[in-house]
């Protein structure tokens, strides 16, 4: 709990209060610019977004499984430069779209895919807190390659009808900010990018639960689906 350390009670502080910092000027300029009618109102929600989805990360963790809660549960840095580097393209797309390819979809069409987008959005991001607090202290986000006592397979509430609801949620929420960023390039590119990441990570997953559960899980996967297209 000291600084610098794992659970440091000051940097899970510190990020906590610059999430939210983020969230409040980001949510603020965005609905200044949606209020005056200026298009590149997206880019800062966007951001409003980010930083509600990284602030959650931690939250749901040290809610449902507070043991394994630590200043890396934010997912800020642990994700690797790519990560960051992809979320700083999603919030510049807009911006050179609005001033060198501005978008020729007509009004009706551009609303429906913004409500469509705001609304996975939601759905992704409730989907994934739902899945980390049915699971508990069988939540974890880094894969485990051994199978612990307290390790059991969780096979009610959301987990019922999704074998995987928190893959499923981030897939359909990254879809969802890409629809509301009005981004073209990488509403292919990040949805493929993802589909190649979790088809690698659900059956690596997969092997590893077969093995820890046997026919149990051979059962349980016959009669759930990932719920994300080709996998």
């Amino acid at each position: 709990f000291l600084p610098h350390q794992s659970k440091s009670l000051s940097g899970i502080a510190l990020r906590s209060c610059l999430l939210g910092i983020v969230f409040a000027l980001s949510l603020s300029l965005s609905l200044v610019l949606l209020w005056t009618g200026h298009p590149l109102w997206r880019p800062p929600f966007f951001l409003a977004t980010l930083s509600t989805f990284h602030f959650l990360e931690f939250y749901t963790t040290a809610y449902a499984n507070s043991n394994a809660a630590t200043t890396g549960s934010f997912l800020l840095s642990s994700n690797g430069s790519a990560y960051s580097m992809a979320h700083s393209a999603f919030f510049f797309e807009p911006l050179i779209s609005y001033f060198l390819a501005p978008s020729l979809l007509p009004p009706p069409i551009q609303t429906i895919l913004l409500v469509l987008g705001l609304s996975l959005i939601v759905i992704g991001q409730s989907t994934r807190a739902l899945a980390m607090l049915t699971a508990g202290s069988n939540f974890s986000h880094i894969v485990r390659h051994t199978k612990a006592r307290s390790h059991r397979l969780v096979t009610s509430g959301i987990y019922s009808i999704l074998r995987h609801p928190s893959y499923f949620g981030y897939f359909w929420w990254a879809v969802g900010t890409q629809l509301m960023c009005g981004n073209r390039v990488f509403l292919v590119a990040y949805p493929l990018a993802l589909f190649r990441f979790f088809d690698r990570r659900i059956r690596g997953e997969e092997e590893l639960l077969v093995k820890f559960f046997g026919e149990e899980y051979v059962e349980y996967r016959a009669r759930t689906w990932v719920g994300i297209p080709g996998i």
